[in-house]
């Protein structure tokens, strides 16, 4: 069986690209806008659709009642950081979205990988390294359905 399709076909016969789903938290507004502005508007010709959260209750919230392709943590966050949010979404969702985590600096990688996060961007975040890291979660989009 094939798996679901990212292109959606309308009643008029007009294909368009569904959006990339993306959350990201961060205790920081900055640290929120800099990936919005590092990543860009599209991931591999597919709009983006950001979500924006700030604290751990409302990233719980919106996990819980929304799907994400992409979940973006702030391992730096303080009160709750990314670290301890990707290794509970990993533990409790049947479903976990893959998660890109923001490490203080390369040598934190390997908390990430105790995060059980899928890949991990260190500050000061490099915009061409961010882009490459969230692009590697999507497939180009289809030129023709």
């Amino acid at each position: 069986m094939g798996r679901m399709s990212d292109v959606v076909k309308h009643e008029a016969g007009d294909v368009s690209v569904r959006e990339a789903r993306i959350l990201v938290y961060s205790d920081d507004r900055n640290v929120r806008e800099k990936v919005r502005f590092a990543v860009g508007p599209t991931t591999h010709g597919r709009p983006i659709e950001w979500t924006e959260t700030a604290t751990h209750a409302a990233i719980i919230d919106e996990l819980d009642h929304r799907a994400f392709d992409l979940v973006i943590l702030d391992g730096e966050a303080a009160k709750v950081g990314g670290m301890g949010i990707a290794r509970q979404m990993k533990h409790e969702l049947y479903t976990c979205p893959p998660i890109l985590l923001l490490v203080g600096r390369p040598g934190d990688a390997w908390l990430a990988t105790w995060s059980e996060a899928d890949a991990a961007v260190s500050h000061p975040l490099d915009p061409f390294a961010l882009r490459d890291a969230v692009d590697s979660f999507f497939a180009p989009a289809a030129a023709d359905a």
